[in-house]
């Protein structure tokens, strides 16, 4: 078993790109080719689909990823206790989010300490993002959905909660707030199931027995934004995530609880690993200061 040619599959499989793989790894592109090319001819075994200029992992080779994401890790644990923790150098860190706002300001600082660091950042729901974690499709998430799995290590990283948002002509902007119970007969245009969003606002609804009159699905921030300031309905997002746009105002909603916390999420396994260690070290600190600003 040639450990190079293992070290370089394992590059690309991070990177999910030979030439990012390349600028992360320090080496050239035509040498992890050649490395990752052998590999494959040595075990007669398909470990890459490329097609055009994108790659995707073969069935053995995501198999082969979970044994290696094991192997470099525990190499990288060893070299981290024998360094006494040193800084980094270089590596690539991949992020999934429910959301880029509470993700992006730890992604920032991790970039000012350590600026050989290179990362990929995956934005999807909170199902879809702790599935990405549990199948090493990413190394650390950020999403605000609680998990008591065991193999999971959380950390919570701060509180937000839901408001509603309405155009700028809506009876109801100066005021600034709305109570629940006035959804009733109304419409309301909410995130996909199997967000976060929507499983908060269908808990607080179900809780006071309040039933708007049609709830318009649609699959993105944007577009849940595009179709309130098109008139469709009353919008629902996350205080944080709500930003600044002149067509919309944000009401604060008064008689349910539409609180939610936002975790960091890895694999306990893999949370001692020097990147992934550095990640949660600054989420600790952004925990603090947020709580500092309450």
């Amino acid at each position: 078993m040639n450990l190079t040619q293992l070290r370089a599959f394992h590059l690309v499989a991070e990177a999910g790109s030979f030439s990012l793989a390349a600028r992360t790894g320090g080496v050239s592109q035509p040498t992890l080719s050649a490395q990752v090319g052998k590999l494959e001819a040595n075990y007669r075994v398909g470990l890459f689909d490329r097609h055009g200029r994108g790659i995707r992992m073969t069935p053995a080779g995501q198999s082969l990823y979970t044994i290696t994401t094991r192997l470099f890790g525990i190499e990288d644990e060893a070299r981290s206790l024998l360094t006494g923790g040193q800084a980094l150098t270089r590596g690539h860190l991949r992020v999934s989010a429910d959301s880029a706002y509470h993700v992006m300001p730890i992604l920032a600082a991790l970039k000012r300490r350590h600026n050989a660091v290179t990362f990929t950042l995956k934005i999807d729901n909170s199902a879809v993002v702790l599935e990405q974690l549990i199948e090493h499709g990413a190394d650390v998430a950020v999403m605000a959905k609680a998990t008591s799995d065991p193999l999971i290590y959380s950390m919570k990283l701060r509180e937000d909660h839901l408001v509603m948002f309405v155009p700028k002509k809506h009876p109801w902007v100066r005021r600034g707030h709305c109570s629940i119970a006035e959804l009733a007969g109304h419409d309301v245009v909410i995130r996909e199931r199997g967000s976060i969003t929507r499983e908060v606002f269908e808990n607080g609804l179900a809780a006071t027995g309040v039933v708007p009159r049609n709830l318009i699905e649609v699959e993105t921030r944007e577009g849940v934004r595009e179709a309130v300031a098109a008139g469709f309905g009353i919008g629902v997002v996350f205080k944080s995530e709500f930003g600044n746009d002149s067509r919309l105002r944000p009401l604060s909603v008064r008689g349910a609880d539409l609180t939610v916390s936002e975790y960091v999420v890895c694999l306990q396994e893999r949370k001692r690993l020097a990147l992934i260690r550095a990640f949660l070290d600054l989420a600790r600190e952004s925990s603090r200061s947020a709580q500092g600003s309450y």
